[in-house]
């Protein structure tokens, strides 16, 4: 149910044109970029994760035209302004330095590109609670987030539009979707999440 409904909320932010370049940011599985190959088969896909086994399940689960590669989200082996779009859903908490990884996401995108970012929100109790709980005993979490936090992350890195969207899973368990833009002007009306 996790990754499902993570997925679906993910998806929900991001309407893809014809031939728009996406870079998914700790692909994982490839179960998020499996579901865009069919929703959008003309979108030209992309993965990376640092997890080689990760990417050995991906390969077999995704067609040989999506590019995956090794990488740490700091680094990422892309051109700058090259990527329309970057997803990143149930990954964030592990990345060790954010304010690195929103600038290298903003150099890959092209101007007016987006970052559609989901993960756990801090401003939950029960998040809370398994934060700390995960920061004692799993080496790879590193930290949640609330919302003030990832705008503020978000502005600091040069994204010049951003709205996040707050919303439970569950009785207990509490996530955010970020969406941000690389340009000066906000989107188009209508363009933005309201937070809940």
């Amino acid at each position: 149910m996790y990754v499902e409904v993570t997925t679906r909320e993910t998806l929900a932010r991001l309407s893809l044109r014809p031939g728009s370049r996406l870079l998914d940011v700790g692909c994982g599985t490839g179960f998020l970029l499996h579901r865009l190959s069919q929703t959008a088969p003309d979108a030209r896909l992309s993965g990376v994760d640092p997890v080689p086994a990760m990417l050995s399940v991906a390969r077999r689960r995704l067609s040989p035209d999506i590019q995956l590669q090794a990488a740490w989200v700091e680094h990422l082996p892309f051109e700058s302004g090259t990527v329309d779009v970057v997803l990143s859903c149930n990954m964030f908490h592990y990345v060790r330095d954010p304010a690195a990884a929103l600038r290298e996401i903003m150099r890959v995108l092209a101007p007016g590109g987006r970052l559609v970012l989901t993960d756990w929100c801090d401003d939950y109790l029960a998040c809370r609670i398994c934060d700390l709980y995960l920061r004692l005993f799993n080496r790879a979490h590193v930290k949640m987030y609330n919302r003030g936090e990832c705008l503020r992350l978000l502005h600091d890195a040069g994204f010049k539009a951003a709205a996040i969207n707050r919303y439970k899973i569950s009785w207990l368990w509490g996530m955010m979707t970020a969406t941000a833009w690389r340009q000066e002007e906000p989107p188009p009306r209508g363009q933005l999440p309201v937070d809940s």
